[in-house]
């Protein structure tokens, strides 16, 4: 072989080796039929280079303050329901950790939901949305539970009714939209406000960013034994999981002994892949001390119950008194602030 020739196929291998190595860290690759594949994770682009499986939340997009104060308003609005009874803050209560502290949350006609109520707060950070991810925006969830008979049971007719005869919204939405009240314009507010519920200034975000003090020792320890243990493998990047799929029961039968629900067959009800059956969105652990209790079926009402929980049927461990303190005194430094103080 000629060594011109030697040293530009060397040179071609060196660059497809490097370009291969790309795709893999950005998770360009699916090499698996199953949906318990990565997404990019959602942190990727904020990465500050330190090297973690886990980064700092990135900074409070720049929101209309008009459209986010409008959509605060519907938040909290009863009459986006059916009954006029239940408003979107009626289960994710944004003063307890945006989600509700029953084990299901109830409609507006005093159903009883189906599956523990996830945060809203840092919700644009997730892939997809719904513990079974059947929504892949944030405009797809806001609607769902507006016209679930289970959930706030309401019409788009006699929801907009409502608003339009309420000459405060007319001016309200008049002054932002060229068309005033409509469907698009009312979910546009509603996940506008949505968007702007990032926690900042949680103390792992603080150590992550440099300041060392912000996490005592035990915190540290228990942040070790969380990359040691394999959990950042599906809890990683700047939301702390939300980017990814995972089956409940990687190592054990989660559901061996108990009777099964629709809602414990997970992704199976949106693919009907048998691949998918017990398979969930993984959570993100943003704020998790604040959200108890926990897990789709909220069966598990402490923290350190949930943590004990993960270590068998995801790690395949029993975890002792010492990794469950440690994991949950970590855990504890993802709770952030909103609005300058700190989520309850």
């Amino acid at each position: 072989m000629k060594l011109p020739y030697a040293k530009a196929l060397w040179a071609t291998v060196c660059v497809a080796l490097a370009l291969l190595g790309l795709l893999l860290l950005l998770g360009g690759f699916d090499t698996s039929e199953s949906s318990t594949t990565v997404a990019p994770p959602s942190g990727v682009a904020h990465r500050v280079g330190n090297g973690e499986p886990l980064q700092p939340l990135p900074p409070t997009p720049e929101l209309a303050p008009e459209k986010v104060s409008l959509g605060e308003k519907l938040f909290y609005e009863p009459r986006l329901s059916g009954s006029n009874s239940v408003a979107c803050t009626s289960c994710h209560n944004l003063a307890h950790g945006g989600a509700d502290v029953r084990r299901y949350s109830t409609g507006a006609n005093n159903t009883p939901g189906v599956v523990n109520t996830p945060s809203v707060f840092n919700a644009s950070l997730n892939f997809a949305q719904f513990w079974d991810g059947r929504a892949t925006t944030l405009e797809q969830q806001a609607v769902e539970p507006l016209l679930d008979p289970n959930e706030m049971a309401a019409s788009w007719a006699s929801l907009l009714a409502k608003l339009q005869a309420d000459p405060n919204y007319v001016q309200a939405f008049n002054a932002i939209y060229s068309d005033g009240i409509t469907q698009a314009n009312l979910i546009d507010a509603l996940v506008t406000f949505e968007r702007s519920l990032i926690t900042q200034n949680a103390p792992f975000d603080r150590y992550l960013k440099g300041d060392h003090a912000a996490l005592n020792a035990l915190e540290i320890d228990g942040y070790r034994r969380f990359k040691d243990y394999g959990c950042a493998s599906c809890h990683q990047g700047d939301n702390i999981g939300g980017n990814m799929f995972q089956r409940f029961g990687v190592m054990a039968n989660y559901f061996a002994t108990r009777t099964l629900t629709r809602a414990d067959l997970g992704r199976f009800n949106v693919t009907g892949r048998e691949e998918d059956r017990y398979v969930f969105k993984v959570p993100s652990l943003r704020n998790v001390a604040v959200t108890a209790p926990y897990f789709h079926d909220g069966s598990a009402t402490t923290l350190e119950q949930a943590v004990t929980v993960m270590g068998r049927y995801q790690l395949g461990r029993e975890l002792s008194p010492e990794d469950v303190r440690a994991l949950s005194a970590f855990l504890r430094t993802l709770t952030g602030e909103w609005r300058g103080r700190p989520l309850q």
